[in-house]
Protein backbone atom coordinates (compact mmCIF):
# COMPACT_ATOMS: atom_id res chain seq x y z
CA UNK A 1 0.00 0.00 0.00
CA UNK A 2 1.34 3.03 -0.90
CA UNK A 3 2.58 5.43 1.88
CA UNK A 4 1.07 8.92 2.93
CA UNK A 5 4.85 10.53 1.88
CA UNK A 6 4.51 8.82 -1.41
CA UNK A 7 0.95 9.77 -2.16
CA UNK A 8 2.11 13.45 -1.23
CA UNK A 9 4.98 13.54 -3.35
CA UNK A 10 2.91 12.31 -6.53
CA UNK A 11 0.39 14.85 -5.96
CA UNK A 12 2.86 17.25 -5.22
CA UNK A 13 4.65 16.59 -9.10
CA UNK A 14 1.40 16.10 -10.36
CA UNK A 15 -0.21 19.81 -9.29
CA UNK A 16 3.14 20.91 -10.28
CA UNK A 17 3.27 20.01 -13.46
CA UNK A 18 -0.25 21.35 -14.15
CA UNK A 19 1.17 24.86 -12.46
CA UNK A 20 4.39 25.05 -15.36
CA UNK A 21 1.85 24.41 -18.04
CA UNK A 22 -1.04 26.52 -17.12
CA UNK A 23 1.63 28.98 -15.66
CA UNK A 24 2.82 29.45 -19.45
CA UNK A 25 -0.53 29.76 -20.84
CA UNK A 26 -1.27 32.55 -19.03
CA UNK A 27 1.98 34.37 -19.06
CA UNK A 28 2.40 33.56 -22.46
CA UNK A 29 -1.42 35.13 -23.22
CA UNK A 30 -2.63 38.50 -23.54
CA UNK A 31 -3.47 39.90 -20.01
CA UNK A 32 -7.15 40.25 -19.60
CA UNK A 33 -8.46 37.82 -22.15
CA UNK A 34 -10.27 34.81 -21.64
CA UNK A 35 -7.52 32.63 -21.81
CA UNK A 36 -5.24 34.62 -19.45
CA UNK A 37 -8.01 34.42 -16.70
CA UNK A 38 -9.07 31.18 -17.20
CA UNK A 39 -5.35 29.77 -17.34
CA UNK A 40 -4.91 32.13 -14.51
CA UNK A 41 -7.31 30.22 -12.11
CA UNK A 42 -5.96 26.72 -12.99
CA UNK A 43 -2.65 27.97 -12.02
CA UNK A 44 -3.61 30.28 -8.90
CA UNK A 45 -5.52 26.85 -7.59
CA UNK A 46 -2.81 23.71 -8.46
CA UNK A 47 0.22 26.29 -7.72
CA UNK A 48 -1.57 27.25 -4.00
CA UNK A 49 -2.17 22.79 -3.65
CA UNK A 50 1.04 21.89 -4.75
CA UNK A 51 2.93 24.74 -2.40
CA UNK A 52 0.78 23.71 0.70
CA UNK A 53 1.93 19.91 -0.10
CA UNK A 54 5.59 20.52 -0.92
CA UNK A 55 5.42 21.92 2.54
CA UNK A 56 3.86 19.14 4.62
CA UNK A 57 6.70 17.03 2.62
CA UNK A 58 9.14 19.05 3.39
CA UNK A 59 8.42 19.11 7.24
CA UNK A 60 7.68 15.62 6.93
CA UNK A 61 10.58 14.55 5.15
CA UNK A 62 12.77 17.39 6.20
CA UNK A 63 16.84 15.95 5.88
CA UNK A 64 15.90 15.58 2.28
CA UNK A 65 13.32 18.28 1.50
CA UNK A 66 13.66 20.62 4.25
CA UNK A 67 14.09 23.51 1.86
CA UNK A 68 11.33 22.32 -0.24
CA UNK A 69 9.24 23.29 3.15
CA UNK A 70 10.34 26.87 2.73
CA UNK A 71 9.12 26.99 -0.52
CA UNK A 72 5.76 25.55 -0.63
CA UNK A 73 5.46 28.38 2.32
CA UNK A 74 6.76 31.09 -0.42
CA UNK A 75 4.63 29.64 -2.83
CA UNK A 76 1.11 29.37 -1.07
CA UNK A 77 1.58 33.07 -0.18
CA UNK A 78 2.56 34.46 -3.49
CA UNK A 79 0.06 32.98 -5.00
CA UNK A 80 -2.89 34.07 -2.17
CA UNK A 81 -1.47 37.66 -2.23
CA UNK A 82 -1.21 37.76 -6.07
CA UNK A 83 -4.93 37.35 -5.77
CA UNK A 84 -5.56 39.74 -3.47
CA UNK A 85 -3.12 42.53 -4.69
CA UNK A 86 -6.20 43.32 -7.83
CA UNK A 87 -8.97 43.23 -5.02
CA UNK A 88 -7.31 45.09 -2.49
CA UNK A 89 -9.92 47.01 -2.01
CA UNK A 90 -12.06 44.89 -1.10
CA UNK A 91 -12.96 44.51 2.78
CA UNK A 92 -10.59 43.02 4.95
CA UNK A 93 -8.34 42.42 2.30
CA UNK A 94 -5.49 44.48 4.10
CA UNK A 95 -6.22 42.33 6.87
CA UNK A 96 -4.96 39.23 4.83
CA UNK A 97 -2.03 40.72 3.63
CA UNK A 98 -1.00 41.60 7.45
CA UNK A 99 -1.51 37.76 8.05
CA UNK A 100 0.87 37.07 5.08
CA UNK A 101 3.37 39.77 5.60
CA UNK A 102 3.93 38.12 9.04
CA UNK A 103 4.40 34.61 7.25
CA UNK A 104 6.93 35.89 4.75
CA UNK A 105 8.29 37.58 7.53
CA UNK A 106 8.81 34.22 10.01
CA UNK A 107 10.13 32.66 6.69
CA UNK A 108 12.62 34.73 5.33
CA UNK A 109 14.14 35.00 8.91
CA UNK A 110 14.23 30.95 8.71
CA UNK A 111 15.78 31.13 5.46
CA UNK A 112 18.75 33.78 6.36
CA UNK A 113 19.23 31.81 9.41
CA UNK A 114 18.99 28.42 7.76
CA UNK A 115 21.25 30.06 5.10
CA UNK A 116 23.82 31.58 7.44
CA UNK A 117 23.82 28.08 9.39
CA UNK A 118 24.91 26.05 6.45
CA UNK A 119 27.76 28.52 5.69
CA UNK A 120 29.41 26.90 9.59
CA UNK A 121 29.16 23.55 8.01
CA UNK A 122 32.44 21.67 6.57
CA UNK A 123 30.88 21.53 2.79
CA UNK A 124 28.19 24.70 3.11
CA UNK A 125 24.99 22.29 2.74
CA UNK A 126 22.54 22.29 5.10
CA UNK A 127 19.95 19.06 4.40
CA UNK A 128 21.31 18.74 1.15
CA UNK A 129 21.28 22.20 -0.05
CA UNK A 130 23.60 24.85 -0.34
CA UNK A 131 23.86 27.91 1.92
CA UNK A 132 23.38 29.83 -1.41
CA UNK A 133 20.00 28.35 -1.94
CA UNK A 134 18.46 29.14 1.12
CA UNK A 135 19.94 32.25 0.44
CA UNK A 136 18.71 32.75 -2.76
CA UNK A 137 15.21 31.39 -1.70
CA UNK A 138 15.34 34.39 1.15
CA UNK A 139 15.70 36.89 -1.64
CA UNK A 140 12.31 36.14 -3.34
CA UNK A 141 10.78 35.74 -0.06
CA UNK A 142 12.36 39.52 0.75
CA UNK A 143 10.49 40.78 -2.16
CA UNK A 144 7.39 39.71 -1.47
CA UNK A 145 7.86 40.46 2.27
CA UNK A 146 8.40 44.15 1.03
CA UNK A 147 5.17 44.26 -1.47
CA UNK A 148 3.41 42.89 1.74
CA UNK A 149 4.44 45.56 3.81
CA UNK A 150 3.40 48.66 0.96
CA UNK A 151 -0.14 46.95 0.55
CA UNK A 152 -0.82 46.78 4.20
CA UNK A 153 0.67 50.36 4.86
CA UNK A 154 0.14 52.43 0.98
CA UNK A 155 -2.55 55.23 1.59
CA UNK A 156 -2.58 55.07 -2.17
CA UNK A 157 -2.65 52.51 -4.21
CA UNK A 158 -3.04 52.90 -7.91
CA UNK A 159 -4.04 50.30 -10.41
CA UNK A 160 -1.05 50.39 -11.57
CA UNK A 161 0.95 49.08 -8.64
CA UNK A 162 -1.66 46.52 -7.98
CA UNK A 163 -1.35 44.97 -11.34
CA UNK A 164 2.62 45.36 -10.97
CA UNK A 165 2.13 43.35 -7.51
CA UNK A 166 0.16 40.63 -8.98
CA UNK A 167 2.34 40.10 -11.97
CA UNK A 168 5.25 40.05 -9.64
CA UNK A 169 3.85 37.63 -7.21
CA UNK A 170 2.45 35.50 -10.03
CA UNK A 171 6.00 35.00 -11.63
CA UNK A 172 7.75 34.74 -9.13
CA UNK A 173 5.15 32.12 -7.82
CA UNK A 174 5.71 31.03 -11.45
CA UNK A 175 9.97 30.61 -11.32
CA UNK A 176 9.58 28.37 -7.85
CA UNK A 177 7.42 26.32 -9.76
CA UNK A 178 9.46 25.81 -12.74
CA UNK A 179 12.91 25.98 -11.02
CA UNK A 180 11.66 22.91 -9.08
CA UNK A 181 10.80 21.06 -11.98
CA UNK A 182 13.70 22.15 -14.53
CA UNK A 183 16.64 23.14 -12.23
CA UNK A 184 15.51 21.55 -8.78
CA UNK A 185 14.16 17.80 -7.76
CA UNK A 186 12.60 17.33 -10.99
CA UNK A 187 15.95 17.90 -13.08
CA UNK A 188 16.82 14.06 -12.25
CA UNK A 189 13.87 13.20 -14.58
CA UNK A 190 16.18 14.08 -17.39
CA UNK A 191 19.14 12.64 -18.93
CA UNK A 192 22.71 13.87 -18.02
CA UNK A 193 23.63 15.43 -20.75
CA UNK A 194 20.88 17.28 -20.13
CA UNK A 195 21.07 18.15 -17.18
CA UNK A 196 24.67 19.47 -17.57
CA UNK A 197 23.56 21.39 -20.81
CA UNK A 198 22.41 24.65 -19.17
CA UNK A 199 19.29 24.10 -21.17
CA UNK A 200 17.36 23.33 -18.23
CA UNK A 201 17.85 26.82 -17.20
CA UNK A 202 16.12 28.40 -19.76
CA UNK A 203 12.59 28.49 -18.59
CA UNK A 204 13.36 30.27 -15.33
CA UNK A 205 15.39 32.67 -17.59
CA UNK A 206 12.16 33.45 -20.15
CA UNK A 207 10.07 33.41 -17.18
CA UNK A 208 12.19 36.42 -15.32
CA UNK A 209 12.35 38.44 -19.02
CA UNK A 210 8.45 38.01 -19.58
CA UNK A 211 8.28 38.99 -16.32
CA UNK A 212 9.61 42.25 -16.66
CA UNK A 213 8.64 42.82 -20.20
CA UNK A 214 4.82 42.74 -18.37
CA UNK A 215 6.09 45.02 -15.87
CA UNK A 216 7.27 47.70 -17.98
CA UNK A 217 4.30 47.20 -20.04
CA UNK A 218 1.97 47.30 -17.18
CA UNK A 219 3.56 50.41 -15.42
CA UNK A 220 4.23 52.39 -18.39
CA UNK A 221 0.76 52.71 -19.85
CA UNK A 222 -1.75 55.19 -18.22
CA UNK A 223 -4.53 52.67 -18.25
CA UNK A 224 -3.15 49.27 -17.96
CA UNK A 225 -4.73 46.42 -19.44
CA UNK A 226 -8.11 45.03 -16.69
CA UNK A 227 -7.30 41.66 -15.29
CA UNK A 228 -10.44 40.01 -13.81
CA UNK A 229 -9.85 37.63 -11.38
Amino acid sequence: MPTFDFVTLIAHVALGILAVVTGAIALGSRKGRKTHVSAGRIFVISMGLASVLGAVLGALKYETFWITFHAGVLGATLVTSGVLAVRIHVRRAKQFFFIIAGINFVNAASLVTAGWYATTLPDARLFGFAASDYFFLFGMSAIALGGDVRMVFGAQISYKQRIAQHLLRMCIGFFIAAGSAFTGPGATAFPEAVQRSGVLSLPELTIMLLMLYWLWKTLRRRQPLAASH
